[in-house]
């Protein structure tokens, strides 16, 4: 009885010290996770991958965390997070020109032969000759009458479908690709961002509101009643026994400029917490915005990169940046430096 009892008690000393080590191996695993595959998934959940780490994407998670802290004394309930987006340079790319200036030239080209005098008359003769920058010497007025000639006489619904196909197959000329991939990477993760974060996204642009509120929603996510732009009057009539909207060859509203803050106050009714633009005529917009009370953000996206897309700011006609970027330093707005903080600027370069 004596020696089975010895041997169990050396069996189970045995057993013992090999769940010991079991134990101890299990433990070790499980440290290793933590300190590496633990920081591994930390990056994977990262919100804002394209963004490199730096001051810019560290301003915006420092923002978006105080102001969804409800311990925080900056915290803001979920109804007044409002986050307000230019378009053009700052969603999208603009240059050489606006992609709405190129949409409305392949428009006077497919009209052209149902207009026989626009060969002899401004701007309409030059752009019919390739020459664009004959046409837009005469400024406003010029392009308010490409405008109206390629964007009116028709109704909403019409309108609708003639910018849904000409992005289905118009490409930018720069780089060939549809306008619709050349939105900005980093941008659409910052929109994805805020929106996990309970915020609700508006484009404010002076782009044509009905040019944007057709596809905005499939490319940025952001649905046609949460977007703000210039327009032109329409007024109701019945056709052949069905009510329909024409647009006229009138201005309604410009959205641009000082036009931005009040297009936010008609459209949205609550001032924004968070702004974001690229150029002077977003100026007004991050102004009216940092001005409110409680915790405020504003960003200005600064082209510098003239390798992946191009670099311009204070002397360019499109997209200029220059009082907005003297404003921006001087009231410490952050600044984005495309070289510098983004890793990606189009979809299809991720890796």
């Amino acid at each position: 009885m004596f020696k089975w009892l010895l041997a169990t008690a050396k069996g189970e000393a045995k057993m013992h010290t090999a769940t010991r080590k079991h134990i101890l191996f299990n433990t070790l695993i499980l440290v290793f996770y933590w300190l590496f595959a633990g920081h591994a998934l930390a990056e994977t959940n990262d919100p804002l991958p394209s963004w490199n780490a730096g001051k810019s994407k560290q301003s915006i998670i420092e923002f978006v965390t105080k102001v969804t802290d409800k311990s925080a004394a900056d915290f803001v309930a979920p109804a007044e997070r409002i986050a307000v987006f230019d378009n053009d340079g700052t969603l999208w790319a603009e240059q050489p020109m606006y992609a709405q200036l190129f949409f409305a030239l392949d428009r006077l080209k497919a009209l052209a032969p149902q207009h026989p005098e626009w060969q002899d008359k401004e701007p309409f003769a030059s752009l019919l000759k390739g020459d664009i920058e004959s046409a837009l010497a005469g400024g406003e007025n010029a392009a308010l009458d490409i405008i109206m000639a390629t964007h009116a006489g028709m109704t909403t619904a019409e309108f609708e479908q003639i910018v849904t196909t000409w992005l289905s197959t118009a490409r930018h000329p720069s780089t060939k690709r549809l306008y619709t991939e050349m939105v900005y990477q980093p941008m659409l993760e910052l929109l994805s961002y805020l929106r996990a974060s309970d915020f609700k996204t508006f484009i404010i642009s002076g782009g044509g509101i009905e040019f944007m509120r057709p596809w905005t929603e499939a490319v940025y996510g952001i649905p046609p009643e949460q977007v703000v732009g210039s327009s032109i009057k329409t007024t109701f009539e019945m056709q052949n026994g069905q009510p329909v909207l024409m647009r006229l060859p009138a201005i309604n509203f410009i959205d641009d400029k000082d036009g931005k803050p009040m297009g936010i106050h008609q459209h949205i009714g609550r001032r924004p917490i968070a702004a974001f633009g690229n150029s002077d005529g977003d100026l007004q917009m991050l102004q009216w915005t940092t001005a409110g009370e409680g915790a405020r953000f504003a960003l200005y996206v600064h082209h510098t990169d003239a390798k992946r897309e191009w670099a311009y700011d204070r002397k360019s006609n499109i997209g200029g940046l220059d009082k907005g970027l003297d404003e921006a330093r001087a009231k410490n707005w952050t600044i984005v430096d495309m070289q510098k903080d983004w890793n990606v600027i189009y979809p299809h370069e991720k890796r």
